[in-house]
């Protein structure tokens, strides 16, 4: 069974970075794809980034230009760096690995965006 650890979430004013990691209890290059979902209060859980095991990136529109996602396999580890955070990006934010076959999620950590 494979675990994974979000942290580096909390509390940010409108304008500021914060960057979340995801620790793996595995390697990860076994993972095809990993990435990032976030899930605000009265909302469905919504994608925002994934890294495939070839280091392909892709992004929700809604994040684009201010997000990065990168992993670092000898960590054991995916990041999401988050700039210019906005009051909308508040949420709980996931992370997931995916073989093709299983799909494996972390338990997520606060983001909350506020002057």
């Amino acid at each position: 069974q494979v675990q994974l650890v979000e942290s580096g979430g909390g509390l940010v004013q409108p304008g500021g970075s914060l960057r979340l990691s995801c620790a793996a209890s595995r390697t990860i290059f076994g993972f095809r794809r990993m990435g990032w979902y976030r899930q605000a209060p009265g909302r469905q859980r919504e994608w925002v980034a994934t890294i495939s095991n070839g280091g392909t990136t892709n992004y929700a529109d809604s994040v684009k230009g201010r997000f990065t996602i990168s992993r670092d396999n000898a960590k054991n580890t995916v990041y999401l760096q988050m700039n210019s955070l906005k009051p909308e990006d508040t949420a709980v934010y996931y992370c997931n690995a995916t073989t093709g076959v299983s799909d494996y999620w972390g338990r997520g950590t606060q983001v909350t965006v506020s002057s």
